[in-house]
């Protein structure tokens, strides 16, 4: 069995260089951490009061925010970019999106969970894949 300093002292995000011509180069997509996947399942449910909807508005620009990053692991943007990262080609975005997905096991199912109404909010494990 792990130890707590095991799993604690254990680096287990994984990164992915993805190649986007549109761009000239290439990004470094990381998976992200159990708090930025709460973050980004948060940003997708807009609440007022007992009434939640789903915001699917820029969901693959937030992906990217929350994945993209230097070669220190650093974040590349910050939420302020989103709608800079939205107005980009989408045929770049979907690339590097459809990595991200793939790194942090977002399946298309997760994102119809968050994107619909839901009275329940959040279903209890959307990581499973």
């Amino acid at each position: 069995m792990l130890t707590r300093d095991q799993i604690l002292g254990l680096d287990d995000l994984k990164t992915e260089t993805v190649n986007v011509p549109e761009w000239g180069g290439a990004v470094i997509v990381r998976s992200m951490t159990a708090a930025d996947r709460d973050e980004y399942e948060q940003s997708m449910v807009n609440s007022r009061g007992a009434d939640e909807k789903g915001n699917m508005r820029n969901i693959r620009a937030r992906l990217i925010i929350c994945t993209a990053v230097d070669e220190s692991g650093k974040r590349l943007f910050t939420d302020a970019d989103i709608d800079l990262i939205g107005a980009k080609a989408a045929r770049a975005v979907n690339r590097v999106f459809k990595v991200a997905a793939r790194l942090n096991a977002l399946t298309s199912d997760d994102v119809d969970d968050l994107a619909k109404n839901s009275d329940a909010g959040l279903s209890e494990d959307s990581s499973s894949s």
